[in-house]
């Protein structure tokens, strides 16, 4: 591993503007450089990345979709419900100068983007909130294992059983985990803590083509 390339990627990706009025409803936190360029780092390695077309579901303000790019994919579309996270997403994209970046703001349990893409990067609501929508990764899950041959998934780490088994049952099998604690920031105003970590794991799924 270049560990100074790891860190210029890690450095690009702090210029990426966070959420500026975060909603608890939809769980919006940021997730950190260093986790981003890890998990980035690691699914340019496995051949993911680089000359690749990404969708990045639950894109936030971009950082996975504008982070590919950097690190030289062919091209990312980036879906969120959020106009005000979409509008940052596409307002970076400019400001950075970064080319063949698309991002729409589409509800994904109701979407048929219509496009087939080589990898899906999947940020779902944890369902680490009380006022979060239980159960609404399973939306995103679908989407991404229908969208691409490769999906990254977001999950917490305390659901490893239940999502692998769910993603086998989409005809997708997990072939790397990735594990972090990821911290939860003070963002809303009923957080006592200025911050508290979640172990959160990361699963690459291969889509399982049928032969005939």
């Amino acid at each position: 591993m270049n560990i100074t390339k790891k860190k210029h990627l890690e450095i690009a990706i702090e210029s990426i503007p966070s959420f500026k009025s975060p909603k608890i409803e939809l769980e919006q936190y940021t997730t950190p450089a260093p986790i981003v360029a890890d998990i980035l780092w690691n699914a340019n390695a496995l051949g993911d990345i680089a000359n690749k077309s990404i969708m990045d579901l639950g894109c936030g303000t971009g950082i996975f979709a504008l982070s590919s790019l950097i690190l030289g994919a062919k091209s990312a579309t980036g879906i969120d419900i959020d106009v005000n996270s979409v509008n940052i997403a596409k307002t970076t994209a400019d400001k950075m100068d970064i080319n063949n970046s698309h991002f729409f703001v589409k509800d994904v349990n109701n979407f048929d983007l219509n496009c087939n893409f080589d990898t899906a990067i999947t940020n779902p609501p944890f369902g680490s909130q009380y006022k979060a929508k239980k159960g609404a990764d399973r939306a995103f899950m679908k989407l991404a294992i229908e969208s691409a041959d490769v999906s990254y998934s977001f999950h917490m780490a305390e659901s490893e059983e239940f999502v692998i088994n769910f993603y086998k049952n989409l005809g997708g099998k997990v072939t790397h985990k990735f594990f972090y604690n990821f911290p939860l920031v003070h963002s809303y105003d009923f957080h006592s803590q200025e911050s508290r970590e979640i172990d959160v794991i990361v699963l690459r799924v291969v889509k399982i083509h049928e032969k005939f």
